[in-house]
């Protein structure tokens, strides 16, 4: 697994909630949630070289 480094993210509010929720929907904490969605619009923009490297990490 690749090592993973921390970060403050500042969001508003609505946005917040609807990644909580979103995340609760998919049985997921927040933090998984955003990285899942970070790799997914990384991958389909062509900007990462290989989704599965850290997919394990976000497996359910």
């Amino acid at each position: 697994m690749a090592a993973k480094k921390s970060f403050a993210l500042r969001m508003d509010s609505k946005t917040l909630d609807a990644m909580q929720r979103w995340a609760k929907d998919d049985l997921r904490s927040l933090n998984a949630q955003i990285e899942f969605v970070l790799r997914e619009s990384l991958r389909r923009a062509g900007r990462l070289k290989d989704a599965k490297d850290d997919s394990d990490s976000m497996g359910r």
